[in-house]
């Protein structure tokens, strides 16, 4: 039976934009991906730092299947003791700081966003919410409320009262906080704007800063956690500990799940007044923690995080080019800038032509966005950037 599947794609799977990549994916292993007609891509994006053990690794795929066979869905989440869950947040919270020992699980980060803000209000009884321009945190209501990029909100107003917008790196900013505040939401490091890294007394002075207004501060490391800044989270190298963190997208080794991870005192309060202050019915499922608890042994064990100072070297040593304004990289994490939309469009369509999937930024789409699966080797990693800067000079 022959299917269009590229007419169903564009007609009857929803879009997200007018003009789709549309490549035909029908296997990927490791930092490859193939499509319909045999032809062969490197995957240097990790379908958005996800994949950071690259596509179908054979433990995750283990654990997805062992556990399929033993159950998948049984309760909505918090109902009943699932063995996946219950590991799995032991050897999280083992390799968190101690304040870090309740996990609330999602289906995505844009849910750990959501949950995050509500257990911030729940806690504090206030309102305001403080987060930082050109910030990313998801796209529901909440979660776009916090965004900082004001042409993906406008369109879906009105959102959540009382946001506040502050500038990122900006001290001064920092007397925004007060007691009205319940919660700052900042990413350590801003991925959607094109890879800035906070400045380390920044967070430092904006941690003293909600400990005096008794604020909650929450991290968003959706985009930099597990291993992709070469610690398993990219707060270790700032010695600031948030009250919330906020994890996904690296975390299931390619199946949907993020969560929220605070102090069990804190999270408490979702048990009450009222009870199910938070619920969700597949956060949580059973597989998709299987493929978690699978993705992080992986990554602690055989040390794969150490990997991303290793890229980050290669990196910076060889995109060297007239073209390219500025090289903003934290591990396995960067943002080749060339100033220009145009051209970095160009480029980016380029290397795909050439079998090297990059991608753009949300909020900076004049850089090109450079986030290898941590598995990649230096070969393949070389290999690879040489055909970006062939396309570079002919751009």
């Amino acid at each position: 039976m022959n299917i269009n599947h590229r007419n169903i794609f564009l007609h009857n799977v929803a879009q997200t934009s007018p003009t789709p990549l549309g490549l035909e994916i029908v296997s990927a292993e490791g930092i490859y991906m193939t499509d319909v007609t045999g032809k062969k891509y490197t995957d240097l994006i990790s379908g958005i730092s996800v994949s950071n053990l690259g596509h179908c690794h054979p433990k995750v795929v283990a654990a997805i299947n062992e556990q399929a066979k033993t159950y998948m869905h049984l309760m909505v989440y918090g109902e009943y003791i699932q063995h996946p869950q219950t590991q799995y947040a032991k050897l999280l919270t083992s390799l968190l700081p101690s304040s870090l020992n309740c996990i609330y699980f999602t289906n995505s980060g844009t849910e750990a966003t959501e949950g995050a803000l509500k257990l911030a209000k729940r806690v504090t009884g206030r309102s305001e919410i403080i987060c930082f321009k050109n910030s990313y945190h998801g796209s529901t209501h909440g979660a776009l409320s916090v965004m900082g990029n004001e042409d993906y909100k406008q369109s879906f107003r009105p959102l959540l009262p009382d946001v506040k917008q502050i500038e990122f790196n900006h001290f001064s900013d920092l007397d925004q906080i007060t007691n009205k505040t319940a919660c700052v939401i900042i990413e350590p490091i801003q991925g959607e704007a094109g890879i800035h890294k906070a400045n380390t007394k920044f967070l430092q002075e904006l941690r003293k800063k909600c400990d005096e207004t008794c604020t909650l501060l929450i991290f968003d490391e959706i985009q930099s956690g597990f291993g992709r800044t070469g610690l398993l989270f990219a707060f270790e190298h700032y010695n600031v500990t948030p009250d919330v963190l906020l994890i996904a997208k690296g975390m299931g080794g390619g199946l949907p799940i993020g969560a929220f991870v605070a102090n069990e005192k804190l999270m408490s309060c979702l048990t009450n007044n009222p009870i199910l202050g938070h619920v969700t019915t597949f956060g949580g499922n059973a597989v998709c923690v299987a493929a978690a608890k699978a993705t992080l042994e992986v990554l602690v064990e055989e040390k794969v995080y150490l990997r991303a100072d290793e890229i980050e070297k290669i990196i910076i040593e060889m995109m060297v080019h007239p073209k390219i304004k500025e090289v903003r990289v934290a591990g396995a994490l960067c943002a080749v800038e060339f100033g220009d939309t145009a051209l970095n469009m160009d480029i980016i369509n380029s290397c795909i032509k050439e079998g090297i999937i990059v991608d753009w930024f949300l909020h900076c789409s004049t850089a090109t966005r450079i986030a290898p699966p941590l598995i990649i080797t230096n070969k393949e990693l070389r290999a690879a950037l040489e055909i970006i800067l062939k396309v570079i000079e002919t751009a």
